[in-house]
């Protein structure tokens, strides 16, 4: 082992492993910064979604009846308000999202303009028990996120007749959105209680409905390629592709236990957390942004520089022409270098053009350096050709969404196994003493000249 680690080799080696680890100290600091930025975007947008409208739910229509009932206590009758409510019986909510950007800075979000349509019927049979009772007032409710992303109303009827709305929902647990007073003398127990509402709604990234009926139909639509279904279940049929996507859900009170998550958010101190993940609906992405591709980009750094220099330690071992550690230095440097101008250029031209201009960039460079540094341009502008060809395999894994870290995988295994086959029949002992017989220890790192002008110094 004295001898492996005193020998020319085993110290270049060292040398090469320290370098290797110093670099690994600005890789980190280009993540952190990447990680940074990324925290700053989310920061833009929910100040942008503070300012305008953000993401959006709806949970309605719904019939909230506020009644007093009488209560006998020792003989004397006591007024008690109560609060009872009626959820639809059918729900069909349809909503076509006309997606368009935002920018605050070299920032930007995601918004859209919902034209959604509400429509289906009530069973108004629960009345003739409250009817016992004194019924103060009878509201049909439909709750919004945000109040601020109701841009116009087109068409609000309740049994094919225009109603009057009023701003608010009087109920404590999601008080944005929008009422109507019904008269309970002109309403019908024996028939069911139309209403089909439409609406222009706008928010920002996602938009999620409650399946609040006993039979709930939601089918949603838009020229965004990119969706992501959210929520508590997935929709039963979907088609996506360049131009946009269609995707429908269907629910029914078995399968969401409606009744009894509203009940509790109503009246059990506000438990809504149970009502808000049954939700469904969609969330418009970027499949990979530019932060998450640079993130991506700069976890594939340590092969990018593991290959760099295992070729240098390769030249330096079979055609005995030594590169300094500062030259190896320079080189990782360069390397590291090439993921700050990614991350920098892509947040004002996107990441596909910066990491075209940072691959030119860092390739152009280096392949200048190391044709100057190995006095020969044909190998600098070798080497130049299979850094490219590099950055365009990585390219090609940061594009992948599904197969990434197959293609990941594959491609460290390819390299590995390239590298094992090349040098399995060299005798690394042999090649240790045969360095150390032909040349003194600090010319394997310190001189940058042939050997044969190295010899003809010692031998003067």
């Amino acid at each position: 082992m004295k001898k492996i680690v005193n020998s020319p080799l085993g110290i270049k080696f060292g040398f090469i492993l320290m370098l290797f680890l110093l670099l690994q100290v600005p890789v980190s600091m280009i993540e952190k910064l990447i990680t940074e930025r990324s925290h700053r975007q989310q920061d833009v947008l929910l100040d942008m979604a503070r300012n305008s409208s953000g993401e959006q739910n709806i949970i309605g229509p719904f019939i909230s009846i506020d009644y007093t009932k009488t209560k006998i206590v020792e003989g004397k009758a006591f007024p008690i308000k109560e609060q009872a409510f009626i959820l639809p019986n059918e729900l069909s909510v349809n909503a076509s999202l006309d997606t368009f950007e935002k920018y605050r800075g070299i920032y930007k979000a995601h918004q859209y303009k919902a034209q959604t349509s509400l429509s289906g019927e009530f069973n108004l049979s629960a009345l003739n028990e409250l009817r016992k009772h004194t019924i103060d007032s009878i509201h049909l409710v439909v709750a919004i996120k945000d109040n601020r992303g109701l841009l116009k109303f087109n068409n609000l009827t309740v049994n094919n007749r225009p109603i009057h709305i009023t701003p608010g929902t009087g109920i404590k647990q999601f008080e944005e959105g929008f009422q109507h007073t019904l008269n309970v003398n002109q309403l019908n127990t024996l028939k069911p209680l139309a209403f089909d509402f439409n609406f222009l709604l706008q928010g920002m990234g996602k938009l999620q409905i409650t399946p609040i009926g006993n039979t709930t139909t939601v089918t949603l639509h838009s020229s965004w390629p990119h969706p992501s279904f959210i929520g508590d279940s997935l929709p039963i049929s979907s088609e996506i592709s360049d131009l946009g996507f269609n995707a429908t859900w269907e629910s029914n009170t078995f399968s969401s236990n409606i009744n009894q998550r509203f009940s509790r958010c109503i009246f059990e101190n506000y438990h809504c957390a149970s009502l808000f993940d049954s939700q469904m609906g969609v969330d418009l992405i970027d499949p990979v942004d530019h932060y998450v591709k640079s993130h991506r980009s700069i976890n594939y750094s340590l092969l990018i520089v593991t290959l760099i220099f295992a070729c240098f330690f390769f030249l330096e071992l079979f055609q005995a022409r030594p590169i300094h550690p500062i030259q190896y230095g320079f080189v990782g440097l360069a390397l590291a270098l090439f993921y700050l101008l990614l991350i920098s250029f892509s947040e004002h031209i996107g990441f596909n053009l910066a990491y075209t201009l940072s691959t030119l960039a860092s390739t152009c460079l280096l392949c200048l350096y190391v044709g100057g540094m190995l006095r020969n341009q044909k190998q600098g502008l070798l080497f130049g050709a299979a850094l490219l060809t590099l950055y365009a395999l990585l390219f090609g894994l940061l594009q992948a969404e599904s197969y990434a870290l197959l293609m990941g995988t594959l491609l460290c295994f390819i390299i590995l196994s390239g590298i094992m086959l090349m040098t399995k029949n060299i005798n690394w002992y042999e090649k240790s003493a045969e360095l150390n017989q032909d040349q003194q220890p600090s010319t394997l790192w310190y001189e940058n000249e042939p050997q044969e002008k190295v010899k003809a110094s010692h031998e003067e």
